[in-house]
Protein backbone atom coordinates (compact mmCIF):
# COMPACT_ATOMS: atom_id res chain seq x y z
CA UNK A 1 0.00 0.00 0.00
CA UNK A 2 3.00 2.71 1.05
CA UNK A 3 4.44 1.63 -2.44
CA UNK A 4 1.19 2.70 -4.34
CA UNK A 5 0.96 5.86 -2.44
CA UNK A 6 4.47 6.90 -3.25
CA UNK A 7 4.22 5.55 -6.81
CA UNK A 8 0.85 7.86 -7.04
CA UNK A 9 2.64 10.88 -5.45
CA UNK A 10 6.10 10.29 -8.22
CA UNK A 11 3.36 10.46 -11.04
CA UNK A 12 1.88 13.42 -10.03
CA UNK A 13 5.39 14.79 -9.68
CA UNK A 14 6.32 13.67 -12.88
CA UNK A 15 3.12 15.50 -14.38
CA UNK A 16 3.63 18.42 -13.14
CA UNK A 17 7.07 18.82 -13.99
CA UNK A 18 6.04 17.76 -17.29
CA UNK A 19 3.62 20.35 -17.11
CA UNK A 20 5.93 23.03 -16.73
CA UNK A 21 8.43 21.85 -18.55
CA UNK A 22 5.43 21.77 -21.86
CA UNK A 23 4.57 25.51 -20.42
CA UNK A 24 7.50 27.46 -19.75
CA UNK A 25 10.42 24.98 -21.38
CA UNK A 26 10.02 26.56 -24.78
CA UNK A 27 10.22 30.15 -23.14
CA UNK A 28 13.32 29.64 -20.96
CA UNK A 29 15.18 28.48 -24.12
CA UNK A 30 14.77 31.37 -26.14
CA UNK A 31 15.36 33.28 -23.17
CA UNK A 32 18.69 31.18 -22.61
CA UNK A 33 19.26 31.55 -26.18
CA UNK A 34 18.93 35.30 -26.51
CA UNK A 35 20.98 35.58 -23.02
CA UNK A 36 17.74 37.22 -22.29
CA UNK A 37 18.71 36.13 -18.33
CA UNK A 38 14.98 35.23 -17.34
CA UNK A 39 15.16 31.92 -15.57
CA UNK A 40 12.62 28.85 -15.14
CA UNK A 41 11.40 29.78 -11.66
CA UNK A 42 11.48 33.65 -12.91
CA UNK A 43 8.91 32.01 -15.36
CA UNK A 44 6.68 30.19 -12.69
CA UNK A 45 6.57 33.21 -10.39
CA UNK A 46 5.47 35.56 -13.25
CA UNK A 47 2.36 33.20 -13.35
CA UNK A 48 1.65 33.40 -9.97
CA UNK A 49 2.14 37.58 -10.13
CA UNK A 50 -0.70 37.22 -13.05
CA UNK A 51 1.91 38.53 -15.44
CA UNK A 52 1.58 37.26 -19.00
CA UNK A 53 5.26 35.17 -19.34
CA UNK A 54 5.05 34.89 -23.15
CA UNK A 55 4.85 38.87 -23.13
CA UNK A 56 7.67 39.72 -21.00
CA UNK A 57 10.14 37.07 -22.78
CA UNK A 58 9.28 38.26 -25.73
CA UNK A 59 9.72 42.04 -24.79
CA UNK A 60 13.10 41.01 -23.41
CA UNK A 61 14.21 39.14 -25.93
CA UNK A 62 13.50 42.13 -28.23
CA UNK A 63 15.74 44.93 -25.72
CA UNK A 64 18.35 42.35 -25.89
CA UNK A 65 18.71 41.81 -29.36
CA UNK A 66 18.35 45.81 -30.03
CA UNK A 67 21.39 46.15 -27.58
CA UNK A 68 19.15 47.47 -24.58
CA UNK A 69 20.40 45.44 -21.83
CA UNK A 70 19.62 45.92 -17.61
CA UNK A 71 21.75 49.29 -17.82
CA UNK A 72 19.04 51.22 -20.20
CA UNK A 73 16.54 49.91 -17.37
CA UNK A 74 14.66 47.42 -19.55
CA UNK A 75 14.90 44.70 -16.78
CA UNK A 76 12.74 42.06 -16.22
CA UNK A 77 11.34 43.66 -12.81
CA UNK A 78 10.92 46.79 -14.42
CA UNK A 79 8.78 45.08 -17.27
CA UNK A 80 6.61 43.24 -15.06
CA UNK A 81 5.89 46.21 -12.80
CA UNK A 82 5.14 48.11 -16.05
CA UNK A 83 2.82 45.32 -17.27
CA UNK A 84 1.05 44.91 -14.18
CA UNK A 85 0.84 48.49 -13.60
CA UNK A 86 -1.67 48.15 -17.37
CA UNK A 87 0.74 49.20 -19.75
CA UNK A 88 1.73 48.06 -22.85
CA UNK A 89 5.22 46.43 -22.88
CA UNK A 90 6.12 45.23 -26.47
CA UNK A 91 4.84 48.58 -27.49
CA UNK A 92 7.24 50.36 -25.08
CA UNK A 93 10.08 48.33 -25.93
CA UNK A 94 9.64 48.60 -29.42
CA UNK A 95 9.35 52.55 -29.25
CA UNK A 96 12.98 52.21 -26.95
CA UNK A 97 14.49 50.30 -29.78
CA UNK A 98 13.03 52.75 -32.55
CA UNK A 99 14.72 55.76 -30.34
CA UNK A 100 17.80 53.99 -30.01
CA UNK A 101 18.22 53.62 -33.60
CA UNK A 102 17.25 57.11 -34.42
CA UNK A 103 19.45 58.21 -31.67
CA UNK A 104 17.21 59.91 -29.83
CA UNK A 105 18.93 60.08 -26.64
CA UNK A 106 15.77 62.16 -24.54
CA UNK A 107 13.58 58.94 -24.69
CA UNK A 108 14.91 56.44 -21.81
CA UNK A 109 12.25 53.71 -20.61
CA UNK A 110 11.55 55.75 -17.23
CA UNK A 111 9.77 58.29 -20.15
CA UNK A 112 8.63 55.79 -22.28
CA UNK A 113 6.81 53.73 -19.53
CA UNK A 114 5.06 57.35 -18.58
CA UNK A 115 3.86 58.50 -21.80
CA UNK A 116 2.47 54.68 -22.60
CA UNK A 117 0.71 54.90 -18.98
CA UNK A 118 -0.66 58.57 -19.73
CA UNK A 119 -2.47 56.95 -22.86
CA UNK A 120 -0.24 58.33 -25.50
CA UNK A 121 0.99 55.87 -28.50
CA UNK A 122 4.21 56.12 -27.72
CA UNK A 123 6.00 53.95 -30.21
CA UNK A 124 3.75 56.52 -32.85
CA UNK A 125 5.03 59.46 -31.07
CA UNK A 126 9.03 58.45 -31.76
CA UNK A 127 7.73 57.69 -34.91
CA UNK A 128 6.78 61.36 -35.46
CA UNK A 129 9.88 62.58 -33.46
CA UNK A 130 11.68 60.71 -37.03
CA UNK A 131 9.31 61.40 -39.89
CA UNK A 132 7.85 64.90 -39.27
CA UNK A 133 4.03 64.91 -39.29
CA UNK A 134 2.14 67.48 -41.69
CA UNK A 135 -1.04 69.32 -40.02
CA UNK A 136 -2.97 71.03 -42.44
CA UNK A 137 -4.65 74.81 -41.22
CA UNK A 138 -7.62 74.70 -41.38
CA UNK A 139 -8.13 71.21 -39.79
CA UNK A 140 -10.09 68.71 -42.33
CA UNK A 141 -12.74 67.76 -39.25
CA UNK A 142 -13.26 71.97 -38.97
CA UNK A 143 -15.54 72.48 -42.23
CA UNK A 144 -13.75 74.99 -43.08
CA UNK A 145 -11.97 75.46 -46.56
CA UNK A 146 -9.49 78.27 -45.97
CA UNK A 147 -8.58 80.99 -43.20
CA UNK A 148 -10.29 84.25 -43.94
CA UNK A 149 -8.12 87.47 -42.69
CA UNK A 150 -8.17 91.34 -43.74
CA UNK A 151 -5.54 93.72 -44.66
CA UNK A 152 -5.40 96.80 -43.39
CA UNK A 153 -6.67 98.40 -46.62
CA UNK A 154 -9.86 96.37 -46.71
CA UNK A 155 -9.01 93.14 -48.52
CA UNK A 156 -9.90 90.11 -47.58
CA UNK A 157 -7.62 86.75 -48.10
CA UNK A 158 -7.96 83.44 -48.15
CA UNK A 159 -5.12 81.48 -46.86
CA UNK A 160 -5.00 77.45 -46.26
CA UNK A 161 -1.52 76.51 -44.63
CA UNK A 162 0.62 73.51 -44.02
CA UNK A 163 2.24 72.62 -40.83
CA UNK A 164 5.02 70.57 -40.33
CA UNK A 165 5.62 69.27 -36.39
CA UNK A 166 7.48 66.69 -34.60
CA UNK A 167 7.08 65.06 -31.38
CA UNK A 168 8.60 66.64 -28.42
CA UNK A 169 9.21 63.52 -26.08
CA UNK A 170 9.68 65.80 -23.28
CA UNK A 171 6.61 67.29 -23.43
CA UNK A 172 4.47 64.55 -24.69
CA UNK A 173 3.01 63.82 -21.21
CA UNK A 174 0.08 67.13 -20.54
CA UNK A 175 1.23 69.44 -23.46
CA UNK A 176 -1.18 70.50 -25.69
CA UNK A 177 -2.37 68.48 -29.06
CA UNK A 178 -2.65 69.23 -32.48
CA UNK A 179 -6.02 70.89 -32.37
CA UNK A 180 -4.45 73.67 -29.80
CA UNK A 181 -1.82 73.79 -32.64
CA UNK A 182 -3.97 74.44 -35.60
CA UNK A 183 -5.75 77.03 -33.60
CA UNK A 184 -2.54 78.92 -32.94
CA UNK A 185 -1.21 78.68 -36.33
CA UNK A 186 -4.67 79.83 -37.14
CA UNK A 187 -4.30 82.82 -35.07
CA UNK A 188 -1.00 84.28 -35.87
CA UNK A 189 -1.47 83.54 -40.10
CA UNK A 190 -4.86 85.95 -39.49
CA UNK A 191 -2.91 88.66 -37.19
CA UNK A 192 -0.01 88.33 -39.49
CA UNK A 193 -2.53 89.54 -42.31
CA UNK A 194 -4.18 91.32 -40.35
CA UNK A 195 -0.97 93.73 -39.54
CA UNK A 196 -0.45 93.95 -43.24
CA UNK A 197 -0.87 97.53 -44.77
CA UNK A 198 -1.90 96.19 -48.07
CA UNK A 199 -3.01 92.34 -49.27
CA UNK A 200 -0.35 93.06 -52.22
CA UNK A 201 2.39 92.59 -49.42
CA UNK A 202 0.79 89.62 -48.58
CA UNK A 203 0.75 88.57 -52.48
CA UNK A 204 4.37 89.52 -53.11
CA UNK A 205 6.35 87.93 -50.00
CA UNK A 206 3.59 84.88 -48.72
CA UNK A 207 6.64 83.94 -46.34
CA UNK A 208 6.10 86.78 -44.22
CA UNK A 209 3.19 84.95 -42.56
CA UNK A 210 5.68 82.13 -41.87
CA UNK A 211 8.44 83.97 -40.36
CA UNK A 212 5.83 86.19 -38.25
CA UNK A 213 4.34 83.21 -36.87
CA UNK A 214 7.30 80.89 -36.30
CA UNK A 215 8.76 83.96 -34.44
CA UNK A 216 6.08 83.84 -31.92
CA UNK A 217 6.80 80.65 -30.73
CA UNK A 218 3.49 78.88 -30.29
CA UNK A 219 4.19 75.54 -30.11
CA UNK A 220 5.40 76.16 -26.34
CA UNK A 221 3.42 74.01 -24.06
CA UNK A 222 2.39 71.59 -26.85
CA UNK A 223 3.54 68.01 -27.78
CA UNK A 224 4.79 69.04 -30.72
CA UNK A 225 7.65 70.97 -32.01
CA UNK A 226 6.74 73.26 -35.41
CA UNK A 227 9.72 72.68 -37.55
CA UNK A 228 8.21 75.06 -40.42
CA UNK A 229 4.95 76.80 -41.62
CA UNK A 230 4.09 76.87 -45.79
CA UNK A 231 1.50 78.69 -47.67
CA UNK A 232 -0.23 76.27 -49.70
CA UNK A 233 -2.41 78.75 -51.33
CA UNK A 234 -3.66 82.35 -50.93
CA UNK A 235 -6.95 83.27 -52.90
CA UNK A 236 -8.13 87.47 -52.43
CA UNK A 237 -11.78 87.68 -51.44
CA UNK A 238 -14.38 90.42 -51.25
CA UNK A 239 -13.29 94.18 -50.63
CA UNK A 240 -14.70 93.83 -46.69
CA UNK A 241 -13.80 97.59 -45.55
CA UNK A 242 -15.67 99.08 -48.73
CA UNK A 243 -18.37 96.95 -47.63
CA UNK A 244 -18.12 97.90 -43.75
CA UNK A 245 -17.96 101.67 -44.86
CA UNK A 246 -20.78 101.18 -47.29
CA UNK A 247 -22.83 99.53 -43.81
CA UNK A 248 -21.34 102.35 -41.91
CA UNK A 249 -23.07 105.15 -44.06
CA UNK A 250 -26.23 103.12 -44.40
CA UNK A 251 -26.29 102.59 -40.79
CA UNK A 252 -25.67 106.31 -40.26
CA UNK A 253 -28.52 107.16 -42.62
CA UNK A 254 -30.84 105.42 -41.18
CA UNK A 255 -29.75 107.28 -37.57
CA UNK A 256 -29.59 110.82 -39.41
CA UNK A 257 -33.18 109.91 -40.69
CA UNK A 258 -34.93 108.60 -37.47
CA UNK A 259 -33.46 112.09 -35.96
CA UNK A 260 -34.98 113.81 -38.54
CA UNK A 261 -38.24 112.18 -38.21
CA UNK A 262 -37.96 112.71 -34.24
CA UNK A 263 -37.25 116.22 -34.83
CA UNK A 264 -40.21 116.72 -37.16
CA UNK A 265 -42.36 114.72 -35.10
CA UNK A 266 -41.14 117.51 -32.44
CA UNK A 267 -42.37 120.26 -34.85
CA UNK A 268 -45.67 119.03 -35.82
CA UNK A 269 -46.60 118.65 -31.91
CA UNK A 270 -45.08 121.92 -31.31
CA UNK A 271 -47.50 123.42 -34.52
CA UNK A 272 -50.69 121.59 -32.86
CA UNK A 273 -50.05 123.15 -29.33
CA UNK A 274 -49.44 126.85 -30.87
CA UNK A 275 -53.27 126.37 -32.90
CA UNK A 276 -54.65 125.29 -30.00
CA UNK A 277 -52.96 128.05 -28.12
CA UNK A 278 -54.85 130.15 -30.87
CA UNK A 279 -58.04 128.28 -30.73
CA UNK A 280 -58.05 128.80 -27.41
CA UNK A 281 -57.38 132.85 -27.02
CA UNK A 282 -59.85 133.18 -30.03
CA UNK A 283 -62.17 131.43 -28.09
CA UNK A 284 -61.40 134.08 -25.13
CA UNK A 285 -61.81 136.88 -27.16
CA UNK A 286 -65.01 135.72 -28.28
CA UNK A 287 -66.32 135.09 -24.25
CA UNK A 288 -64.82 138.70 -24.21
CA UNK A 289 -66.36 140.29 -27.10
CA UNK A 290 -70.25 138.63 -25.99
CA UNK A 291 -69.72 140.69 -22.89
CA UNK A 292 -69.72 144.25 -24.82
CA UNK A 293 -73.22 144.22 -25.76
CA UNK A 294 -74.28 143.98 -22.29
CA UNK A 295 -71.65 146.59 -21.14
CA UNK A 296 -73.43 148.69 -23.55
CA UNK A 297 -76.76 147.69 -22.20
CA UNK A 298 -76.21 148.21 -18.83
CA UNK A 299 -74.14 151.94 -19.59
CA UNK A 300 -77.75 152.58 -21.89
CA UNK A 301 -80.06 151.61 -18.55
CA UNK A 302 -78.03 153.37 -16.12
CA UNK A 303 -77.37 156.89 -18.33
CA UNK A 304 -73.96 156.28 -18.64
CA UNK A 305 -73.61 156.39 -22.20
CA UNK A 306 -76.08 158.43 -24.33
CA UNK A 307 -77.77 157.49 -27.95
CA UNK A 308 -75.44 160.02 -29.61
CA UNK A 309 -72.68 158.40 -28.15
CA UNK A 310 -74.24 154.75 -28.96
CA UNK A 311 -74.12 155.67 -32.59
CA UNK A 312 -70.74 156.96 -32.54
CA UNK A 313 -69.39 153.79 -31.64
CA UNK A 314 -71.33 151.85 -33.75
CA UNK A 315 -70.17 154.62 -36.50
CA UNK A 316 -66.19 153.91 -35.32
CA UNK A 317 -67.23 150.00 -35.42
CA UNK A 318 -68.28 150.18 -39.43
CA UNK A 319 -65.80 152.45 -40.53
CA UNK A 320 -63.25 149.76 -38.90
CA UNK A 321 -65.45 146.63 -40.31
CA UNK A 322 -64.59 148.25 -43.57
CA UNK A 323 -61.14 148.91 -43.00
CA UNK A 324 -60.55 144.72 -41.87
CA UNK A 325 -62.39 144.24 -45.53
CA UNK A 326 -60.51 146.04 -47.18
CA UNK A 327 -56.75 144.56 -45.71
CA UNK A 328 -58.66 141.09 -45.98
CA UNK A 329 -60.75 140.74 -49.36
CA UNK A 330 -58.52 144.12 -51.32
CA UNK A 331 -60.40 146.05 -54.37
CA UNK A 332 -63.06 144.04 -54.99
CA UNK A 333 -64.04 143.43 -51.13
CA UNK A 334 -64.01 147.56 -51.42
CA UNK A 335 -66.67 148.00 -54.42
CA UNK A 336 -68.78 144.99 -53.57
CA UNK A 337 -69.18 146.84 -50.00
CA UNK A 338 -69.63 150.06 -51.58
CA UNK A 339 -72.24 148.72 -54.25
Amino acid sequence: MPTLILLGVGIFALLLVFGLLARYLRLWLQSYASSAGIGLFDLVAMSFKKVNPTVIVRSKIMAVQAGLGDSSGVTRQALEAHYLAGGRVPLVVQALIAANKAKIKELDFKLATAIDLAGRNVREAVQTSVYPKVIDCPGKNSGRESLDAVAKNGIQLKVRARVTVRTNLNQLIGGATEETIIARVGEGIVSAIGSAERHSDVLENPDMISKTVLARRLDSNTAFEIVSIDIADIDVGGNIGARLQADQAEADTRVARANAEGRRAMAVAKEQEMIAGIEESRAALVDSEAEVPKAIADALASGGLGIVDYYKLRNLQADTDMRHTIATGGTQGVIASAQ
